[in-house]
């Protein structure tokens, strides 16, 4: 029997951790937690790891002893943390559809979720599932985002995400809704601009079910497998808002890799203006100019005006997202500089699994600690912490006998200020 490795809840606000210890304890009212002026809720992102793609790359799971690889030993360890962490939202990643259809949904709605799940488009049978409490949420939309278009041959692989809205069940408030994201975007390290395109169509979604009626962005939480790494440029692009790709190799991108020699720069445009997604990561609205029928000469002069401004947009090579997003995790232990890692098995230990939400942006002006809310922010009360590959080698790496995926699953604790 191998060891387990205990994983200790971080809180992120010193004067908050009596108030925060509330959503840990089950004998505590769960009305109590929602007052008048505040939602609490908790968000796992989780990639379970499908049976299907354990099997068809066993070699990266030779260090494994076999019991520990069944799907029957498996699910029962999976659902045992998912009963033990109890997250308000699930986002689960490599979710197989027969295992979804024949436990994973039933097991996960007799604990008081309601499932919502997108699979992929081609041969394989996995794909993303959002699964929230009927208690703390009700469902407005669901948004599947297919990343495959047979019209375009850039995007010809079969990834997905998969964008939620859900309505806070608060009985005394209002609350605006929050959008939910989830995806796993392609692995291939060497096809950085599949990835980031991918990355803009799921934003284009999230811009198009997070917009309210006043133009503001309701809070989003995102999450998934984005086999990307910190501080890669996709990673920069998310968190800062804004890319300039020129030059850049098509290898570089996720940074899952070191070498990149030989290989091809993005080309710019990225992707096809036939996409129907801006450089914001927006869906264009095909703009028709404006024409007076009176004046011929008018109509050429403005025909061209909009031609040049297309071309202008299009060559462009800096890509951009409205939203103001920061990662639940920081990346590195801050007493030792050590990566922490998400992923563990006989190839990698890296992080490619995140959960970025809108933040409370924090006054720079003022001193430090002083905040100011963002409209639509989150304020991260809590975060379960993760490991080092070291650590996890000490339990013969992933999946163990305790953990029976080879991601970890990430676990945060949110509040809505309402």
């Amino acid at each position: 029997m191998e060891g387990v490795i205990k994983r200790n809840w971080e809180y992120m606000c010193s004067h908050d951790k009596e108030k925060t210890k509330i959503l840990g304890d089950k004998n505590v009212d769960p009305k109590c937690e929602d007052s008048e002026n505040k939602f609490d809720f908790s968000v796992m992102s989780y990639n379970i790891l499908s049976q299907d793609l354990l099997e068809d790359n066993s070699h990266l799971y030779r260090h494994c002893r076999r019991p520990v690889l069944h799907w029957s030993f498996r699910f029962p360890n999976i659902l045992k943390e998912i009963k033990h962490f109890d997250a308000d939202v699930l986002c689960l990643q490599e979710v197989q559809e027969d295992h979804y259809g024949a436990e994973i949904r039933p097991s996960l709605e007799s604990l008081g979720y309601h499932c919502e799940y997108k699979m992929r488009t081609g041969r394989k049978p996995d794909g993303c599932a959002i699964c929230f409490k009927h208690s703390k949420f009700s469902l407005l939309s669901v948004n599947p985002v297919e990343f495959y278009r047979p019209d375009i041959s850039l995007l010809d692989r079969d990834n997905v995400g998969l964008v939620l809205l859900l309505q806070p069940k608060i009985p005394c408030a209002a609350s605006p809704a929050i959008c939910v994201a989830n995806t796993h975007l392609l692995y291939n390290p060497r096809r950085g601009d599949i990835k980031l395109t991918q990355l803009a169509m799921l934003l284009a979604e999230i811009s198009s079910v997070a917009h309210q009626k006043d133009g503001s962005f309701c809070p989003i939480v995102m999450c998934g497998d984005f086999n990307s790494v910190p501080g890669s440029p996709l990673y920069s692009f998310i968190k800062e808002g804004k890319l300039n790709y020129e030059g850049l190799a098509i290898g570089k991108v996720s940074g899952q890799e070191q070498s990149s020699r030989g290989q091809r720069i993005l080309s710019i445009p990225i992707w096809p203006p036939n996409l129907g997604i801006s450089q914001n990561c927006v869906y264009e609205v095909q703009q028709v100019p404006k024409v007076e029928k009176t004046d011929s000469d008018l109509t050429q002069t403005q025909l061209k005006q909009t031609e040049v401004l297309v071309t202008a947009e299009k060559l462009s090579s800096n890509l951009q997202h409205h939203f103001s997003l920061s990662s639940v995790y920081s990346h590195y232990f801050p007493d030792t500089g050590i990566p922490e890692v998400t992923t563990c098995h006989s190839r990698s230990a890296i992080t490619v699994d995140y959960i970025f939400y809108s933040a409370e942006k924090e006054d720079v002006a003022g001193h430090p600690g002083a905040e100011v809310a963002l409209v639509g922010g989150l304020k991260l009360l809590a975060r379960l912490s993760l490991l080092t590959e070291q650590d996890l080698w000490t339990v013969n790496g992933l999946p163990n006998e305790n953990n029976s995926s080879d991601h970890l699953p990430l676990l945060a604790k949110f509040r809505l200020e309402l």
